[in-house]
């Protein structure tokens, strides 16, 4: 198959399972709001070493939030429902209650398939003078910090959703590569319930896990030297064909298998508009790893 002249590989990107949850930061400005946000989702690339996978969603109007203010919705995911909980508590408890004029909202709603207690557990930061509250039909708590009052939602809406929706840009030089990435991220910011959780939603690196490092088992993931442009012409079997030079990943999280394809499928679309790319592929593990395989050609039938 090509797109725009760009050859899209005939394989999968192999998801996984993962346990979701879609929070709404609000604060008296949208700087805030995005600072606070910012900070919850930090170190949250992926979970082969990070405590948790996180980013920014979506910016939410003052006319969409429950409380009149601007606001961000982030996600944070976990394979272990038990894991996300305590990632909830500890990045709102320690990124977005310490930070000014800040309030936590529930951002799943009616996806939801469980809820967590998390802002009942927040609560407790108040030392007894917290309030039970309402905000609409919302049931809060108000928190008395030195400036204000901390207002959270007492639970928090999570679901299984899916991560490690993938695909590989590959082009004729690195910046090529890069500007195709970085209008893959763009277009991808405009689909909602996903986020693209590494460093400005690109992957640099690439790697392999676990029993497949070659030289040290003892890390948790090394270098993909197939992928590598730097290495194709020394490594036997490299992936990387010889007028790429340039090669970067994008990896999406998202509430359900639906959005992740939408995700996929918008964000190959704009890389492929930028000259030099060259082909377009995705990585998987032979179905080894997760439950979803999401097929490239099927995105565009």
């Amino acid at each position: 198959m090509e797109l725009n002249g760009v050859f899209v590989e005939d394989t999968f990107a192999e998801g996984f399972p993962i346990w979701v949850s879609r929070v709404l930061i609000t604060a008296a400005t949208e700087r805030l709001a995005k600072i606070a946000a910012t900070e919850a989702t930090g170190f949250g690339c992926s979970v082969i070493m990070c405590p948790a996978e996180a980013g920014i969603e979506k910016y939410v109007p003052p006319t969409e939030t429950p409380d009149g203010r601007p606001g961000y919705i982030i996600e944070i995911c976990h394979p272990k429902k038990g894991e996300l909980e305590h990632q909830l508590l500890e990045r709102l408890g320690q990124c977005v209650l310490t930070a000014p004029t800040t309030a936590v909202f529930d951002a799943m709603g009616d996806d939801a398939e469980e809820q967590l207690k998390v802002g009942f557990k927040l609560k407790f930061f108040g030392d007894g003078f917290e309030k039970k509250d309402k905000v609409g039909d919302r049931t809060v708590y108000k928190i008395p910090i030195m400036g204000g009052d901390f207002v959270v939602e007492s639970k928090l809406g999570i679901k299984k959703g899916v991560a490690g929706g993938n695909f590989f840009i590959m082009a004729e030089n690195n910046m090529a590569a890069l500007t195709a990435a970085e209008a893959a991220v763009d277009a991808i910011n405009t689909v909602a319930k996903t986020i693209t959780p590494f460093p400005g939603g690109i992957v640099a690196s690439g790697s392999k896990v676990g029993a497949n490092n070659e030289k040290y088992k003892f890390m948790a993931a090394t270098t993909n030297e197939k992928m590598c442009p730097t290495l194709k012409d020394s490594v036997e079997n490299t992936e990387v064909p010889e007028d790429v030079n340039g090669v970067y990943e994008i990896v999406i999280d998202g509430v359900d298998e639906e959005a992740v394809k939408e995700a996929m499928k918008v964000g190959i679309l704009a890389a492929v508009k930028v000259p030099g790319v060259k082909k377009i592929t995705a990585g998987n593990y032979g179905g080894k790893l997760g439950k979803y395989q999401i097929k490239l050609h099927e995105l565009f039938e």
